[in-house]
């Protein structure tokens, strides 16, 4: 599930669009807009956004939900990949039984089960695209289901934090430096875990605190 962490990422021009936003929309309630207004303005902008950041790369390899479903998905994965190896090696039993005895076969005998291969060949190539259909179908659903769990639990805790813009990092992103003062991750995935594992039941749920929908 490579793409997962790609399903998280929240880009950064987001939080340059809300800052040229709020900008120009000062900018436009004065006629004549002068240099000074606008630091003025950014300055104030500055001091009102709270910005936070979740290292992905750590978030996924902590958060229990994550690892799970990424189970679920190899071992489904497992066994579709295991189901068509079967079909396949078969088939080449099949062929290979045709090549040894089609010499004493008739043309026609020859000429039908050569017939009777190719339609076989082209029925395994097309479950071979249907079982990749069916992981990349679970995947995307997995995928949705991460993103709400994690975006949902962030709503709230974002709210009660007072943060505005939850962006998320990791190397290779296009966020260059992320000061560590702004790093949540750890408090983010206890509260992911917590709310996860009293989904199950594994510990007592506690209303008070914030939940992550996984469903």
């Amino acid at each position: 599930m490579k793409n997962l962490s790609t399903v998280l990422s929240v880009v950064l021009l987001a939080a340059v669009a809300v800052l040229f936003y709020l900008v120009l929309s000062n900018k436009a309630a004065s006629s004549e807009p002068e240099l000074a207004n606008l630091d003025s303005s950014i300055d104030r902008i500055s001091g009102d956004l709270s910005i936070a950041y979740v290292n992905s790369d750590t978030l996924l390899s902590k958060y229990e939900y994550f690892k799970d479903i990424s189970s679920d998905l190899e071992k489904k994965r497992a066994k579709l990949e295991s189901e068509y190896r079967n079909r396949a090696e078969g088939l080449q039993r099949e062929i290979q039984n045709f090549q040894n005895s089609a010499q004493n076969m008739t043309m026609n005998q020859a000429r039908a089960k050569e017939e009777e291969l190719t339609v076989k060949q082209q029925n395994l190539y097309q479950y071979q695209q249907t079982l990749g259909q069916q992981l990349v179908e679970e995947e995307t659903k997995l995928n949705e289901q991460l993103y709400n769990a994690v975006s949902g639990y962030l709503s709230e805790f974002s709210g009660s934090n007072k943060y505005h813009l939850v962006l998320t990092y990791t190397k290779g992103s296009g966020v260059l430096y992320a000061d560590k003062r702004l790093d949540i991750t750890d408090e983010v995935i206890k509260g992911l875990n917590k709310s996860y594992l009293q989904s199950k039941g594994v510990i007592p749920s506690d209303k008070t605190d914030s939940t992550a929908t996984t469903k």
